[in-house]
């Protein structure tokens, strides 16, 4: 099958293409970061390549079928319901490719947010999707990032606009990154309906929505490690079977399993990611997860995007930094941050400095870019 790059700036070209890609005869499609030359064909039933870069910066291309993504499209209904779709966020990654692919599952055409996000520009587009069949307002929903949510509901306190299109919405499905708990707090007292969703361009994007998996999913923990399977798994890494195999091991009967590399739990059915395996600093001799200390300082009220991220040490080796906006009252929290790490943590994993920054930076999928914040946590 042949493969042609699409210019994801442009989401109505990602549309277009997808439209053949996923719903006819192709061709499959290329989009993401720049990972090297690409082959100009791919295995039969190839809807989608997304090349990848995440916080690493290591670029990896995710091969996925029309059978993958229409998968995970259907799911997505079955579990939150059919309706209209508002593309908010970048097509050239896997959540926003995919409120493309459920608006074309669905059959309604997606309302596309042109232009740099903005609350005001999101509250224009949600204005103008109001539509109805045989008198039955048809429901609407949207998928965001976190720090999406959170402008939304600053900006929601003080514009009615905003804060009707945040209620207007069935569901908004947020992921990309864990949604502190301040600002779910926040999202249920305006009544905007959040839905947490958890997945990787690898299962063609979330998969688990509130902890609990969508049709046919399967979770399950081996060594810690949160590991899924079902019919939403992407066919592997384009040209490189060693990763494909490393990633998607098999059971002897045959099923693929995807490892997350993230660790986590399943109480009651319900999942708990408790954080990367590969995101913990050797301190002092002690092991520290990042992520559990992050989840600690973004339950401080004015810290919901505090980033927390591990810097060289002379002394310890490595230590915890904790980097947030220079607009934030961090300073003024600083002493709350340690107590509260200490007591959900450890003290050995209390952020031994707090730097500032003018403002977090983001890659272009909405996460924090945690290589730079390293970089420039290490320097100040």
């Amino acid at each position: 099958m042949k493969l042609e790059r699409v210019d994801a700036a442009d989401p109505r070209a990602v549309l277009r293409a997808l439209r053949g890609a996923v719903l006819g005869a192709g061709p499959a499609i290329a989009i993401g970061a720049e990972g090297g030359a690409l082959p100009d064909e791919v295995p039969p039933g190839t809807a989608l390549v997304v090349t990848t870069s995440g916080s690493t910066g290591v670029p990896k291309s995710v091969v996925l079928s029309r059978n993958a993504l229409t998968a995970g499209a259907l799911a997505t209904a079955a579990r939150v319901g059919e309706g209209a779709w508002l593309l908010a966020l970048p097509a050239g990654y896997i959540a926003g490719a995919q409120v493309l692919v459920r608006s074309l599952v669905s059959g309604h055409e997606p309302a596309i947010l042109a232009g740099r996000f903005s609350p005001e520009a999101f509250a224009a587009a949600a204005a103008s999707m109001a539509s109805s069949i045989g008198g039955v307002p048809t429901p609407t929903f949207t998928s965001l990032v976190p720090v999406q949510v959170r402008r939304l509901l600053d900006a929601a306190e003080r514009d009615d606009d905003v804060l009707a299109a945040v209620r207007s919405f069935a569901a908004v499905l947020v992921g990309g990154q864990a949604l502190a708990p301040v600002i779910g707090d926040r999202a249920a007292e305006v009544g905007m309906r959040l839905v947490r969703t958890y997945g990787s361009t690898e299962t063609s994007g979330g998969c688990v929505y509130d902890g609990v998996p969508l049709d046919a999913t399967r979770v399950r923990i081996i060594d810690d490690e949160v590991q899924l399977s079902g019919p939403t798994l992407a066919d592997g890494y384009l040209g490189d079977e060693a990763a494909t195999s490393a990633a998607f091991p098999r059971d002897e009967d045959g099923t693929r399993w995807y490892r997350t590399g993230d660790t986590g739990e399943v109480v009651d059915g319900v999942l708990r990611v408790l954080g990367r395996r590969d995101n913990v600093v050797v301190s002092g001799g002690e092991n520290i997860s990042l992520d559990r200390v992050e989840r600690a300082v973004r339950s401080i009220p004015g810290l919901e995007s505090a980033v927390v991220v591990g810097v060289p040490d002379p002394e310890w080796g490595e230590v915890p930094v904790l980097v947030a906006a220079s607009d934030t009252d961090a300073a003024a929290l600083w002493e709350r941050v340690r107590e509260v790490v200490a007591n959900e943590v450890g003290r050995h994993a209390r952020p031994h400095r707090l730097v500032l920054v003018e403002e977090v930076p983001l890659l272009g999928s909405g996460k924090p870019d945690r290589v730079a914040l390293r970089r420039h946590a290490a320097s100040a």
